[in-house]
C-alpha cells in the first residue's frame, strides 16, 4: 500500500541459532516486533549490527526508527561497573544502536525505545541504569504483566491516557534521567516505565514494557503517525 511509512528496527546478533538443517550466526528479531508495526499501519526494515559511521546514513533512509529490546547495556556506557547478576555485554548492537539513537536526534526521527531500547535511551543522554531489581522478570523465559501509570500532560498520556496493564520481562530499569528526559509513566513500585524528550526536534519515547507482545497498538501506532 502506497505511503506507508518505513520504520527501522534493530535486531539481534546471535550465534549458533537454528531453523531447519541449520546452525549459523543470525541476525534475528522476535515477529512480535515486525508485526506491530506492520498492523500499526508500517513498513518494516531490520537494522543488523553494523558499523556505527554507517547510522547516519542508514537513519536518513528511514521515516521512523525502533530499538529493540535485548541483553544488557554494557555498564561502560554510563560509567558503572559490571555487577554480577548483569548479563554478558552485546558490543555491536551497543555500539550500533547508540549510534542510531544519536543520528535520529540529530535528524528528527521518530523514534521508539523498547525494554533495552528505552534504556539506552537514557544512557545515550548521559542517564544512568539500576543493574538489578526484582519482581518485573519473575520467571525466567516467560513475559509477566503489571499495571502502568501515565504522568498526566506527557506525550505518553496522551497516547494511552488511563492505567494499563502491560507484558514486562526486564530486571534492569532507569535510574538517574538522561539529560532533557522525563519520566512519562511509572509502575506501582516506582519503577520509570516510559521516558521522553519533550525537547527533541521529533517524536521520541521510550517504554520499558514490551508492546509487541499485547494487543494494545497505541503506542506504536504514534510513532507510525508521526513516521508519516
Amino acid at each position: 500500500m502506497a505511503g506507508r511509512p518505513l520504520i527501522g528496527i534493530s535486531t539481534y546478533l546471535e550465534a549458533g541459532a537454528r531453523w531447519g538443517v541449520w546452525e549459523l550466526e543470525a541476525a534475528l528479531l522476535p515477529a512480535g516486533y515486525p508485526r506491530l508495526v506492520q498492523r500499526a499501519g508500517g513498513l518494516v526494515a531490520m537494522l543488523p549490527p553494523d558499523a556505527p559511521e554507517y547510522a547516519a546514513a542508514t537513519v536518513a533512509r528511514l521515516d521512523g526508527l525502533v530499538i529493540a529490546g535485548g541483553p544488557d547495556v554494557e555498564p561502560v556506557h554510563y560509567g558503572a561497573e559490571r555487577e554480577p547478576r548483569t548479563g554478558p555485554p552485546a558490543r555491536e548492537r551497543d555500539a550500533w544502536e547508540l549510534a542510531l539513537i544519536d543520528a535520529a536526534l540529530a535528524a528528527g526521527i521518530p523514534l521508539l525505545g523498547i525494554c533495552r531500547g528505552m534504556q539506552l535511551l537514557n544512557v545515550a543522554v548521559g542517564g544512568t541504569l539500576v543493574q538489578h531489581i526484582d519482581g518485573h522478570a519473575e520467571v525466567i523465559g516467560v513475559f509477566g504483566r503489571h499495571g502502568v501509570k501515565p504522568v498526566p500532560g506527557t506525550l505518553y498520556a496522551d497516547v494511552v491516557p488511563e492505567e494499563t496493564s502491560v507484558p514486562t520481562y526486564h530486571h534492569q530499569a532507569v535510574d538517574r534521567l538522561g539529560a532533557g528526559l522525563v519520566a512519562s509513566a511509572h509502575a506501582a513500585d516506582g519503577t520509570v516505565e516510559a521516558v521522553e524528550l519533550p525537547s527533541a526536534a521529533g517524536w521520541v519515547l521510550g517504554v520499558q514494557w514490551h508492546p509487541e507482545m499485547g494487543e494494545d497498538l497505541r503506542v506504536v501506532r504514534a510513532l507510525v503517525t508521526a513516521a508519516s
